[in-house]
């Protein structure tokens, strides 16, 4: 009998630098998983558990992480450029190194990371690059 592979499992096989384009992990249980920096253009990550997730390296373009828990994430080095946050929890997460900016859309403000209502209590924000993120300061 086949087993059957869970989103985690699947999503965690991809190798290094691998691209993803419009896949949905809306609302996927995705906690602790470790990937290997890989490329998600347009991907919806919306209400996901992401939490302690090793998102080293990776690069979110144009992404939906409304929602997302991200609590005691590692997300060093990760570049969120045109992604909306809008109340992604982050607490407690590794964001050293990492770059929140823009996407030239050609019409702005589209292109802009959404960064409303973002929590950061205890978050790790060592250099941190910002660039036309929406909404900063964030709460916590």
């Amino acid at each position: 009998m086949d087993r059957v592979v869970t989103t985690k499992e699947d999503l965690a096989s991809h190798r290094r630098y691998a691209a993803l384009q419009r896949v949905s992990f809306d609302d996927g249980d995705l906690a602790s998983v470790s990937l290997r920096q890989l490329r998600f253009t347009r991907c919806s990550f919306r209400g996901a558990d992401l939490r302690q997730a090793t998102l080293d390296g990776c690069s979110f373009k144009l992404c939906d992480l409304r929602g997302a828990d991200l609590r005691g994430a590692s997300l060093r080095g990760v570049s969120l450029a045109g992604c909306d946050l809008t109340g992604a929890d982050l607490r407690a997460a590794d964001l050293t190194g990492a770059r929140l900016g823009l996407v030239l859309t050609g019409a702005p403000p589209h292109g802009l990371t959404d960064a409303t209502g973002v929590r950061l209590d205890d978050a790790v924000l060592r250099d941190l690059e910002l660039d036309q993120v929406i909404v900063w300061p964030l709460t916590g």
